[in-house]
């Protein structure tokens, strides 16, 4: 039969316990965040150049819809109406979404920060915005690894569905 006594001390000991937890949880996530943040700074070559997004590396982890052909090969985004509207519609998908942080925008160009749920990759996407052709080019590509299990594919056709039924 417990005490008093016993029940306080267990008390503590799982207080003690909790405390431990959170700090050593909080420690991993910080140092996580900083650790991806040095192995993967900003890329320096993303934007637009004469109406062309930066085209993929020759690794499966960016897709590209200016690619013609291989693994970054995708479609553009058709868009109706005017590119206000289009962009608009793109900011709020983007804004919606986990984990996202637009970074730059311009009248046609959008570029934000998709960063993975469990470690935090970061990949850099990037919308232009063709008046010319009415459709929106995009590049996702992963900052880091080779290979990102199709999640860049995976994102951008969301992201086109989404848009498409806005």
């Amino acid at each position: 039969m417990m005490n008093a006594d016993n029940v306080k001390v267990r008390k503590r000991l799982m207080t003690g316990v909790i405390i431990l937890l959170v700090v050593v949880i909080g420690g991993f996530l910080a140092g996580r965040l900083f650790l991806v943040e040095q192995l993967s700074p900003r890329p320096d070559n993303l934007g637009v150049t004469d109406g062309q997004l930066t085209a993929c590396p020759n690794t499966p982890n960016c897709v590209n819809s200016q690619a013609e052909g291989g693994y970054a090969a995708i479609d553009p985004i058709p868009f109706n109406g005017s590119v206000t509207d289009a962009k608009a519609k793109m900011l709020n998908i983007i804004q919606g979404m986990e984990r996202t942080q637009v970074i730059e925008q311009t009248d046609t160009y959008i570029y934000a920060e998709f960063r993975s749920a469990l470690w935090g990759f970061i990949d850099d996407v990037e919308f232009y915005f063709d008046t010319t052709d009415g459709v929106i080019h995009f590049r996702s590509a992963s900052r880091l690894g080779r290979s990102d299990l199709q999640a860049n594919r995976q994102r951008m056709m969301d992201i086109r569905r989404r848009f498409e039924s806005a």
